[in-house]
């Protein structure tokens, strides 16, 4: 018998080999599919973000400069990146010594990383600077190697940052132009008319889809950006506003000259961000009721259909009563016999619903269907908002009589801005819109946005709601926004947040307000919209927040652009 055991050993010592090996076959396999599962994942991740990158070299964005000449806002370039393969590192110690003098780390810490011997693959640096890079090559230390991506920068940092967006780590563009213009900047085979396909738009420009990604280049001014921000800030701060916008806009092309936030984020440092809400951008992502501003449409509504005049008078109590509610004026103030153009200098919102009567319910409904207030402004940046205000919809009469002091209804800013530019104008709507031309090949192509062929009010209405406007200004609350030697409209618009916009179910509005100013000028020509919107400032009303800040934005482009005084 034991004989017949070691007649056969060679026989039992192959079998056992066969068997160790399959052993160690399934510790690799475990060690690689579930131990180590996540690490190779990323690597193959890593592969696939930086083959997404190659597709094409991404296009720049650009802003312009008073001179026209181009500003970087996002751009590519190729960085070199530091990492280490452990298991081929000979001499931890001096190897995490040396690194921790080239890269100014804390030498501990790579160390550490050098110790991990089951991992193929540790990052020790992000971004290597040159002189950097060629220390790494002097030491030759074995198992430390300089790796090449290509990598989306933004040079300006948090400049226009809600406009920009960012580029994900897969390549795709998120918020903003980055992603509204994906397809066009990367240079993929579907790109976008400019409103609605681009790809068909560029082969129709162009020919052919481009390999490389179009450069895009903004209708931004970088001054007026820059300017804008830096005021917005100040008086942010200033005031203890929660968020703060500015839109600059050109009234009859419809190009936006600047759109300013605060609270900003830089896209370089997008993965640092906690709180996504910061990515959204207020100007055309959020809604909100606009308050007195919209008292200027429903006047010009009135005035178009010919049922009042700016000399249309009416007498104020301090209230009036629709369907068993009462409407109060702002502090329960009592004007007594009034014109329509004084119901504007002094924001009677009694005055208001008056005009709105006179007009009638679907009369008022058809002009906000014209101006838009239902439906996206078209505006190429990615996720803008709109409102179908279906509460309002339902047609009850304190409904109508709240929706024209602008209470009780919502849109964006970019709604409220396409709206005082038909009243500048001359009562078209236009587009608006950041993109103004995109480079292939070192060819440009202008891009065109449509302008609307029927005018949403007549120039006779739109210059009586002008006038009425600088009366506003020249008479009313607004004096603190008249600039000497111009002539300027605008309106001031003071609204309370409704609960429900802060997340609170429960009925009626807080008592934190958005508090807010329009204006254009010079009215004889116009050269641009301003809106000034801030969210719960510590001041009472609009006047003492958003108008200065108006008056000292359209200071400064009046100066910047030279544009001559049109009043005594």
């Amino acid at each position: 018998m034991t004989r017949g055991l070691f007649a056969h050993w060679r026989e039992y010592l192959v079998l056992a080999c066969i068997i160790m090996f399959g052993f160690m076959v399934i510790a690799k396999l475990a060690s690689l599919q579930i131990f180590n599962h996540g690490l190779y994942k990323a690597l193959a991740q890593g592969q696939q973000q930086k083959s997404s990158l190659q597709v094409g070299e991404r296009g720049t964005i650009y802003m312009q400069d008073k001179q026209r000449r181009l500003v970087p806002l996002a751009t590519t370039h190729d960085i070199s990146f530091l990492y280490a393969s452990p298991q081929d590192v000979e001499d931890t110690k001096n190897t995490s010594t040396a690194l921790a003098i080239i890269l100014e780390q804390n030498q501990e810490t790579i160390f550490l990383r050098l110790e991990q011997k089951d991992r193929l693959f540790s990052q020790l640096s992000r971004q290597l600077t040159q002189e950097q890079e060629e220390m790494v090559r002097v030491a030759n230390l074995p198992g430390i190697h300089i790796g090449k991506e290509a990598r989306r920068l933004y040079p300006q940092g948090t400049l226009a940052s809600h406009v920009v967006g960012f580029i994900n780590q897969d390549g795709m563009g998120q918020y903003g132009l980055e992603a509204y213009y994906h397809e066009i900047l990367q240079g993929k085979e579907e790109l976008l008319d400019m409103t609605q396909n681009p790809a068909r738009y560029l082969r129709q420009a162009f020919g052919s889809t481009p390999e490389r990604g179009a450069s895009l280049v903004l209708t931004i001014d970088s001054g007026i950006q820059s300017f804008a921000e830096t005021a917005l800030d100040k008086t942010v701060e200033r005031l203890n506003a929660k968020e703060g916008t500015i839109i600059v806009a050109d009234p009859f092309t419809g190009k936006i000259l600047a759109l300013a936030t605060t609270p900003r984020y830089d896209p370089n440092e997008y993965t640092m961000v906690s709180n996504f809400s910061l990515f959204i951008n207020p100007a055309t992502q959020n809604l909100y009721e606009p308050g007195s501003v919209l008292k200027a449409l429903t006047m010009a509504a009135a005035l178009d259909r010919g049922v009042i005049t700016p000399d249309t008078l009416y007498k104020d109590t301090g209230s009036v009563r629709i369907g068993g509610r009462t409407i109060s004026n702002y502090n329960n103030r009592v004007f007594g016999e009034q014109t329509m153009t004084q119901v504007l200098q002094f924001s009677i919102n009694t005055g208001a619903v008056f005009a709105q009567q006179q007009l009638g319910d679907s009369a008022f409904m058809e002009y906000l269907e014209r101006f838009g207030i239902f439906e996206k402004t078209g505006i190429d940046l990615s996720g803008e908002a709109f409102s179908r205000n279906t509460e309002f919809k339902k047609g009850y009469a304190i409904n109508f009589a709240t929706a024209s002091f602008g209470q009780g209804i919502e849109m964006t800013a970019m709604q409220v801005v396409r709206i005082y530019s038909a009243f500048a104008n001359g009562g078209f709507l236009v587009q608006p819109h950041l993109g103004e031309k995109i480079i292939v090949n070192g060819e440009e192509q202008v891009l065109e946005y449509p302008v609307s062929i029927t005018a949403v009010l007549s120039p006779k209405a739109s210059a009586q709601i002008t006038h009425m406007l600088e009366r506003v200004l020249e008479d009313g609350f607004g004096k603190q926004a008249r600039i000497p030697g111009y002539k300027m409209a605008g309106k001031t618009g003071t609204s309370q947040i409704a609960w429900s916009a802060l997340g609170i179910q429960k009925p009626g509005y807080s008592d934190q307000s958005i508090q807010s100013f329009v204006g254009y000028g010079p009215t004889s020509n116009p050269q641009f919209v301003i809106l000034i919107s801030l969210r719960d400032p510590q001041t009472k009303t609009a006047e003492y927040s958003a108008m200065p800040l108006y008056k000292e934005v359209a200071q400064y482009i009046l100066d910047y652009y030279a544009i001559p005084p049109d009043a005594d």
